[in-house]
């Protein structure tokens, strides 16, 4: 058994959320994996509204992170079942953050998806990364996280 699926058995799968318009939630070419960006979702609905620093504190944003990092892993998930493919390692994760004029912790937001990959897939889980304030989120979400991930064969 890859240690993808047995990941993917270890942790809670909220269903990835269907994609809204043009988008296709992850496109695949020459065994790299890009997946559209992710929201804080929970059953279906988006869990942390607001801009980061006015609306929501610090704790809550790092929350809504994890989330987004849990559905970029689902995500990677749902299109591997068909593939057969296994996530070699997170190339790079870019964050957006929904943030207040005056709030510059962009990098400590996005630091608890970080932690959500590295503690789920080990070193493999280690990236390069961005983590950008941006002025609002698609639905008022305060987080937006999107994944580059190197695949595989199953081993």
């Amino acid at each position: 058994m890859s240690r993808h699926r047995e990941r993917k058995m270890a942790t809670p799968n909220e269903k990835a959320s269907a994609p809204s318009g043009y988008v296709t939630p992850v496109v695949v070419h020459q065994g790299v994996a890009y997946v559209s960006g992710q929201l804080p979702r929970k059953d279906g609905r988006i869990a942390y509204h607001g801009k980061v620093g006015a609306d929501v504190d610090l704790e809550s944003a790092r929350a809504a992170a994890r989330l987004c990092a849990q559905a970029c892993l689902n995500t990677l998930d749902s299109e591997l079942v068909g593939e057969g493919g296994r996530v070699l390692r997170i190339l790079k994760i870019t964050g957006f953050v929904a943030s207040a004029p005056d709030f510059t912790a962009q990098g400590k937001v996005i630091d608890a998806a970080s932690e959500v990959l590295i503690r789920t897939l080990g070193d493999s889980g280690r990236h390069a990364r961005s983590a950008i304030g941006v002025a609002q989120l698609p639905h008022g979400a305060c987080v937006e996280i999107e994944v580059v991930a190197a695949l595989g064969a199953p081993s």
